[in-house]
């Protein structure tokens, strides 16, 4: 389908199209016009991915003077994959010489893209990362040219290799969409490595689909959108959390484990030290010399040996010389020693401490002897030195690595930032577990570099409202903010209230009535009642993980649960991604074949930020209770303080609209929402 938009021409992958769509890609447009950021919320289901790319693809056709890149944040791999087979049928429908000049890729982690047939059996992301430096670092690659029979290499990597320094790599990947499934098919097939070909095509490709964290977290960032130009339309989807992203981002916690196994890691270090001392002193001596001129001057390095940049510092910092005392290997060590026998002090505390940055690093400067401009370049000389050590191993040293992150936060940023120790965890008061928290409050820190360097920022979302809190929780000022809502042609959607049972009996999920025998009864009558009468699939979200399994045991005590399976199998989210897969592939399964299921899962789990439930899978949602954070946590406490008096956003306005947002409204072609406390 073509149309003409305020003298647009846009091509549309539909013959139809919604006339919220088209408001909303005017509003789209007026933003690309002017140059500026969007805010824009429209319901799901709406087709807003489509119409994004559709706008966004046709104005940089219509202006070939200035071609806009496309920048695609997504939250999940799942909704990554939806995205590009919506720009494989995007592409199916321009004109033939525009769909050939075209290239659309997505970008996810080595572990989704490897195709080594060793490396990519590991389980864990760092393992398959740590698989992958132990054949492809720049001096595994140099012992192998002189001892080749000793040393074994990904050939997939070399292929590569030879491409790049040839700069052939555009014959490996020809103009078009390539999928995750896609990249490692092509990889196989040309026995290229498909991430490292992906990493180095997003420099010239048209549409790039990868994580949030590759813009927002600057340890990431720095790495793989380094060199994304202005000219690009950032676009957030399913950006309603976008604030809790850029906040996770910035925080760290140190545990008792995180500190013992920093201090393995420092003997591993101090040993491969001493080995170096011996046998090749030129490269400790070499690192020096280097890092005197700063860290800017050690140039680019290799593909293979960048592993995560520093999480803060700005590039004029980075041109400073590193600070004396830290130059040397032994005295860097010796520093952070002393920094963890400093933070293993802080955690014998038996009550809860709350302190900012600036007295936090003063602390540390009285009785550690380090002062904040050592704090801040830490991170970055762990890195110089694991590099110069030609440590592969990188995921055993995640703990050092946090102590470095933790350390150069805090001698970066002096507000916006709480150090909050908490001997104990409010839930479970008996057991001591103490914990060092660094919880970043201010979530524009993450992504004001992205509104400062890119000309266009599109955040949209199903779920924003309400919308004019996004510019004060973020810092920036949007020059289209707009709220669409959906064209019904039938009455879809019967959402219902709740707040008696059926032997009237008030039911209430606050925390003096939640385990009340009689609410608890109710909801399970209820559910009960709804399984026996709505057909195929129920998905019933619940507050949080341990209110889900209370009730879900007092169900089975009561016979509940028994009485619900008679009508439908029961599926339950638990806080492992295995387990959760196996529950909703086999929910699926049991809605496919006519048996009916309820699935069971909590309103901030994976399941309700990443999942659709369309069709038959959710006829009816329950939602037992508000979702609201938990209000007793320090660290929520403090970040509310902080907006208070920096935003002058009140505390039930962002508790209400925390709560509301993270209600799973992914549910399409739904027949009913059933709401419970929700008055």
């Amino acid at each position: 389908m073509r149309f003409d938009l305020d003298g647009l021409p846009v091509y549309f992958p539909y013959a139809a199209i919604y006339p919220e769509q088209h408001a909303y890609m005017g509003e789209l447009k007026r933003a690309l016009d002017a140059r500026g950021h969007a805010l824009l919320e429209m319901p799901t289901g709406t087709g807003k991915t489509a119409a994004l790319i559709s706008l966004i693809t046709s104005y940089s056709l219509a202006n070939p003077s200035r071609p806009l890149r496309l920048l695609y944040c997504t939250r999940t791999v799942h909704e990554m994959e939806k995205t590009l087979a919506e720009l494989r049928l995007l592409f199916s429908h321009l004109p033939p010489a525009a769909a050939r000049s075209l290239l659309a890729l997505g970008l996810s982690s080595r572990k989704n893209l490897c195709v080594h047939p060793e490396a990519s059996a590991s389980a864990a992301r760092d393992s398959v990362d740590t698989a992958c430096r132990r054949l492809t670092a720049s001096w595994v690659r140099e012992k192998a040219a002189s001892d080749p029979d000793s040393t074994q290499l990904c050939e997939y990597f070399e292929t590569f290799d030879r491409a790049a320094a040839a700069g052939d790599l555009a014959s490996y990947m020809p103009p078009g969409v390539y999928t995750l499934a896609d990249l490692r098919s092509l990889g196989r097939e040309r026995r290229i490595c498909p991430y490292y070909l992906a990493r180095q095509m997003v420099k010239y490709a048209n549409v790039v689909v990868y994580s949030y964290q590759y813009l927002l977290d600057p340890k990431v960032a720095s790495i793989v959108s380094r060199e994304m130009q202005k000219e690009c339309v950032v676009v957030f989807d399913e950006a309603h959390n976008i604030d809790n992203v850029c906040i996770e981002a910035l925080s760290v916690s140190i545990r008792k484990q995180t500190l013992e196994g920093a201090e393995r890691n420092l003997r591993r270090i101090s040993q491969e030290i001493d080995r170096f001392k011996a046998t090749d002193a030129n490269r400790l001596r070499a690192e020096y010399n280097r890092l005197v001129d700063g860290l800017a001057q050690r140039g680019n390095l290799p593909i293979s040996d960048a592993w995560l940049a520093n999480p803060s510092l700005p590039d004029d910092i980075l041109k400073e010389a590193v600070p004396g005392n830290i130059r040397r290997a032994e005295h860097f060590l010796a520093v952070l020693r002393r920094l963890v026998r400093f933070l293993d002090g802080r955690l014998e505390t038996e009550n809860v401490e709350n302190e900012m940055p600036v007295s936090f690093v003063a602390s540390i400067h009285s009785q550690a002897g380090i002062d904040q401009r050592m704090l801040r370049f830490c991170y970055d000389r762990l890195q110089s030195l694991l590099l110069t050590l030609e440590i592969t191993d990188t995921d055993e040293f995640m703990h050092i690595q946090t102590i470095c992150d933790f350390a150069t936060l805090i001698g970066t940023y002096t507000r916006g930032f709480s150090i909050i120790i908490e001997p104990y965890d409010d839930r479970m008061p008996n057991i001591r577990d103490p914990v060092i928290q660094l919880s970043c409050h201010d979530a524009s820190l993450a992504i004001q570099p992205v509104f400062d360097r890119f000309q266009t920022v599109v955040i949209t979302s199903g779920t924003l409202s309400p919308i004019d809190l996004y510019p004060r929780l973020l810092n920036f000022n949007p020059v289209i903010s707009r709220s669409f809502t959906m064209s019904l042609t039938r009455d879809c959607i019967c959402p219902m209230v709740l707040t008696r049972g059926s032997d009237q009996l008030p039911v209430s999920t606050k925390f003096d009535m939640r385990s009340d025998p009689g609410v608890v009864r109710n909801y399970g009558r209820l559910l009960l009642e709804m399984a026996s009468a709505v057909p195929d699939g129920i998905v019933c979200f619940f507050v949080s993980y341990s209110y889900m399994d209370g009730i879900v045991n007092s169900w089975n005590d009561m016979g509940i649960l028994q009485d619900i399976m008679q009508h439908k199998l029961v599926f339950i989210e638990t806080p492992d991604v295995v387990e959760t897969t196996l529950a909703l592939d086999n929910y699926r399964k049991a809605c496919d074949c006519g048996r009916g299921a309820v699935f069971f899962s909590v309103a901030r789990g994976k399941v309700a930020e990443g999942i659709d439930f369309d069709r038959h899978y959710g006829r009816l949602v329950i939602m037992f209770g508000v979702p609201f954070q938990y209000t007793l946590s320090k660290i929520l406490r403090a970040r509310l303080e902080y907006l208070r008096e920096t935003f002058q956003i009140q505390e039930g306005d962002f508790l209400t609209f925390d709560a509301l947002v993270l209600i799973p409204l992914r549910l399409q072609g739904m027949r009913a929402y059933l709401f419970i406390d929700f008055v």
